[in-house]
């Protein structure tokens, strides 16, 4: 990292800092801006370069974390949570919701409640694999070889949905994802929830090849976020759908194959079996 790196990353860390303690405020940005000695429009391209999401958006997120602990308390009510969270209406906490979570705040407090979601247990070349689906697609893919804790990991991330062991037609094709050719990846279907910026990178990671490798930095690159390799891997680590999202073809700058959510170990052999299977795939036999 150069000395300019380092003092752009310092003020980028002093305006995050400022941003977390004062978001019941809602500072704008001119306000950060000032703060941390830059001209708006320079504060506003360093910041996206360096945290992957412009400083609103970074506002939006913060908030909405805070409005979403408020929620999860029985006693908090709609009206306290937007005045608790800085906002001047139950209507802006509702758009904020909507536009960062694709509910309402009301179905988030539900958690999921009208949410049907169909799970099964299978096995694959890594080990056990827990898939879940909604009717609109995957919505959930760990490998886990105790199903009481898989089953328990899945419903912790929807809490008041209703579940159904059932292995039905989405979940079938997505798990013959584990003997057929990647290129029928397009006809697996997805139902996912995450901010742009996390969308944005998961799509990317499904350009990278099979049997190939990509790092942080060329992902962030890609994406057109330099300098966001540590935003870029946070949403890595976010991604809800393993092996469909090929998350583990993404390594660090020095070589090493890093971490992955679901063991290191796993990680490696995943990496080796497809280089085996491109290998085989492109193979002349004599």
């Amino acid at each position: 990292m150069s000395i300019q790196d380092k003092i752009d990353y310092e003020r980028i860390a002093k305006a995050i800092e400022y941003i977390r303690s004062n978001f019941r405020l809602q500072p704008g940005l001119d306000e950060v801006a000032e703060k941390i000695n830059l001209s708006p429009a320079h504060f506003q391209k360093m910041f996206s370069d360096w945290a992957g999401t412009s400083p609103k958006k970074f506002l939006q997120f913060i908030s909405l974390e805070h409005a979403k602990g408020l929620l999860k308390e029985e006693k908090t009510n709609l009206f306290d949570t937007a005045y608790e969270t800085g906002l001047s209406s139950t209507s802006r906490l509702h758009d904020l919701f909507v536009k960062i979570e694709g509910m309402s705040p009301a179905e988030y407090k539900n958690g999921g409640k009208s949410l049907s979601i169909n799970y099964s247990f299978s096995g694959s070349p890594f080990g056990n694999v827990i898939t879940a689906s909604t009717e609109k697609g995957i919505c959930y893919m760990a490998f886990e070889n105790d199903t009481e804790t898989a089953l328990g990991d899945l419903k912790r991330k929807f809490p008041n949905a209703v579940f159904f062991e059932k292995q039905d037609e989405l979940q079938k094709n997505a798990l013959s994802i584990f003997d057929k050719d990647w290129t029928q990846l397009n006809t697996i279907k997805l139902h996912l929830k995450g901010t742009d910026f996390q969308l944005k990178v998961w799509e990317s990671l499904l350009s990278i090849p099979m049997g190939k490798l990509s790092t942080y930095g060329s992902l962030a690159g890609k994406i057109g976020h330099d300098k966001a390799s540590r935003a870029v891997g946070t949403a890595i680590g976010s991604n809800p759908v393993a092996f469909l999202i090929p998350c583990h073809r993404v390594i660090q700058s020095s070589g090493k194959l890093g971490g992955y959510r679901w063991g290191s170990d796993r990680k490696q052999l995943i990496v080796g079996w497809e280089s085996a299977w491109v290998y085989s795939e492109n193979s002349i036999l004599p």
